[in-house]
């Protein structure tokens, strides 16, 4: 199982929603995806439509001060994309908020995600982990685990500051996790019209960062899709982000294909 973590330091730049199309569209390629909402605010679990009032989610996985009560096979919850296809996920729920407070006081508290992962690792071909938006106990647990990181960021001069504080951050964990790489940074809500979001992505050209190619545009479409509880490529398979994301998963599996 190839695990990439879905991480930037800030919020609403396209995380949930990039997790949630790339892993469909695995899954519509024959991959085997198991989806992990590691954000106390459980907005994957929601966008699914995953009514999470039992108990069972990451929270009993990862525990706090204490070890968890369950491992992850026990919460999985599997969300159909085609016929026989299955979007295998890890609910999440407010409650992993006060987990992540008991964690910080826990012996081994880096690899808490991690040791849980490998009880599961041939039951999947890919494990994509839907980050909190902050450098927490829970964020530095997916990025040690993981071998590779999908960075979302906004085309604009605040986000592009908290990206290169995001690498940096990344970087100081090697120690850690010397395997994890940034596999590269997507752009989302680009609005080519826009001078400011073509400045931005000039300077990300000139970063030296690996930058996918694809550019992932604006669509109140991603709104609607989580209001409904379906994946934005299931929602709207003909528009134009949908196919956008299409792209940008062929970019994945080109990379998943030399693992």
């Amino acid at each position: 199982m190839i695990i990439i973590a879905v991480a930037n330091h800030k919020g609403g730049v396209g995380k949930t929603t990039t997790a949630i199309n790339l892993g469909s569209l695995l899954v519509q390629a024959g991959y085997k995806v198991l989806l992990v909402d590691l954000d106390p605010q459980a907005s994957l679990t929601a966008s699914l439509g995953i009514d999470n009032r039992f108990g069972r989610s990451m929270a009993e996985v990862m525990g706090g001060s204490d070890p968890g009560t369950m491992g992850i096979e026990k919460i999985v919850i599997d969300i159909p994309i085609e016929d026989h296809f299955y979007l295998h996920v890890a609910p999440s729920d407010l409650t992993l908020a006060n987990c992540e407070l008991g964690l910080t006081a826990r012996l081994g508290r880096e690899n808490v995600l991690k040791k849980a992962l490998s009880k599961v690792r041939a039951n999947y071909h890919v494990c994509l982990i839907d980050c909190p938006p902050s450098l927490s106990i829970l964020t530095v647990n997916a990025l040690t685990a993981c071998q590779g990181v999908i960075s979302p960021v906004l085309p604009q001069a605040a986000d592009l500051r908290g990206l290169k504080l995001f690498i940096q951050s990344l970087e100081s964990l090697e120690d850690l996790n010397p395997d994890a790489k940034l596999l590269g940074v997507l752009i989302c809500q680009f609005e080519s019209r826009l001078n400011h979001h073509q400045e931005a992505v000039e300077i990300l050209e000139k970063s030296g960062l690996p930058l996918y190619e694809t550019r992932i545009g604006k669509t109140i479409k991603a709104a609607e899709s989580a209001g409904v509880g379906r994946p934005l490529v299931d929602y709207d398979p003909s528009g134009q982000r949908s196919k956008e994301y299409r792209e940008f998963t062929r970019e994945v599996i080109t990379w998943l294909g030399k693992q």
